[in-house]
């Protein structure tokens, strides 16, 4: 607790507010790697189907190649690893599949 007037919000939380960004931009960037799994599954499996053109694979690939880049460089950044955004659920496992 900090020193405030009882009863105020500072006298009941101590918050630090550094580790409260480092949280929510591990949080965000969780989110945002989740997004990008997912549409990575679905371009393999849109690819594996067969119903784009070349060029559109071609395409397709250079953009998950670019996101990938830039989570690498986000992370960075932030001082984290793409293994420092994966959640444990408890029982259910990991939220993100393990690469």
């Amino acid at each position: 607790m900090t020193g405030g007037t009882p009863g105020t919000p500072e006298s009941r939380f101590d918050l630090d507010r550094e580790q409260m960004g480092r949280d929510l931009v591990s949080l965000v960037l969780t989110v945002v790697e989740l997004l990008r799994q997912l549409m990575e599954r679905q371009a393999i499996r849109r690819v594996e189907q067969g119903d784009l053109s070349e060029e559109q694979v071609e395409h397709i690939g250079e953009t998950l190649m670019h996101l990938e880049a830039r989570m690498t460089e986000l992370c960075e950044q932030h001082d984290l690893r793409l293994e420092d955004l994966n959640l444990a659920l408890g029982p259910l496992g990991s939220l993100l599949p393990r690469n």
